[in-house]
């Protein structure tokens, strides 16, 4: 385990049996203070990025009227998802990077967690309602606009959400009302559930249980939805005469592809495995990949490739200039 500066001390908890825990310590992975600053300056520039990236985005979306339309909807709630996401995270581990006191209370640790589990939920099942609206573009673009009305895409949406917060509120109920008598130091920069497991002297088997299959069953779901919806809309491309028609569904198709199979990759690495083999910095930087950088590679993802995008960004660009 890292070894805390001094400082740290008063805020240890005594190693007694059932001894109530009102605070937390984040260890990170470093306590090297050169490579300290340095992660410091890394993180608060992709943060800034992830910022600007996505917010910008929202703001794209809102303001022109050529990107009126449920696929750019859909895009700009995951803009808007991403920038929550990794602000539940960022500005913490910023904080713990160059401070000394890198206690977190109760309250704020379950907070954390709460938000935290909400905001990734919610982009899993979001990912997977994109890539049914996706399927009705490409399969028939014709009727896309009635078969993708807001009476369609806001209840997708919604229904995201509401998912996002019951999985949440499930383990963050689950996993605070645990005892901490072991220690409560967290190898982790942030309150994720493997971690708060590993230290908790409660059994965790049930927690473990709740970890593995609410997990299991959302990543296999929402992985399922989008290869069967993305199956059909490999037909569709496939039975396209125009060239020019195929590269373009594979354009659109590809960012959205991109983005599904980093992040539910990074997701299936971290939480399908036992909490008592969490212990390496290692699953510490692929935490970090999901929360923070996955955040501010999505902006690039779904708009580097985009034309439409591009052309909005052009015209903004002349209205501040000009």
């Amino acid at each position: 385990m890292n070894k805390l500066s001094s400082g740290l001390d008063i805020y240890k908890i005594p190693l007694k049996n059932k001894t109530e825990v009102t605070m937390f310590i984040l260890t990170g992975f470093t306590d090297d203070f050169e490579l300290q600053v340095f992660l410091f300056l890394l993180f608060l520039a992709i943060y800034l990025f992830t910022l600007i990236g996505n917010l910008g985005l929202v703001v794209l979306v809102i303001e022109d009227s050529w990107l009126h339309n449920p696929m750019y909807y859909f895009i700009s709630v995951l803009s808007f998802l991403d920038a929550c996401y990794s602000t539940v995270v960022t500005p913490k581990m910023l904080v713990n990077f160059l401070a000394k006191n890198k206690s977190i209370s109760f309250i704020g640790c379950a907070t954390q967690m709460l938000l935290f589990v909400t905001f990734g939920t919610t982009e899993c099942f979001l990912l997977a309602a994109m890539a049914y609206d996706r399927y009705v573009a490409i399969y028939n673009p014709l009727l896309y606009s009635v078969s993708m009305s807001s009476r369609v895409y806001v209840p997708l949406i919604t229904a995201s959400y509401v998912a996002g917060i019951l999985h949440a509120t499930i383990h963050t109920v689950a996993t605070f009302s645990l005892s901490f008598c072991r220690s409560n130091e967290i190898r982790h920069v942030f309150c994720d559930i493997p971690p708060l497991l590993a230290i908790s002297c409660s059994d965790t088997h049930v927690n473990q249980f709740l970890l593995f299959y609410f997990v299991g069953s959302i990543e296999i779901v929402t992985i399922l939805i989008v290869l069967i919806f993305y199956g059909f809309v490999l037909l569709a491309i496939l039975k396209m005469h125009s060239a020019e028609g195929r590269q373009k569904a594979f354009s659109t198709c590809g960012s959205h592809l991109t983005g599904v199979t980093i992040y539910h990759g990074t997701i299936l690495f971290s939480y399908m495995r036992p909490s008592s083999r969490y212990a390496s910095d290692h699953d510490i930087i692929v935490s970090i990949f999901y929360t923070i950088v996955i955040p501010m590679l999505n902006p690039i993802i779904y708009s580097l490739r985009n034309k439409d995008v591009k052309k909005a960004v052009k015209k903004m660009l002349k209205l501040v200039y000009t």
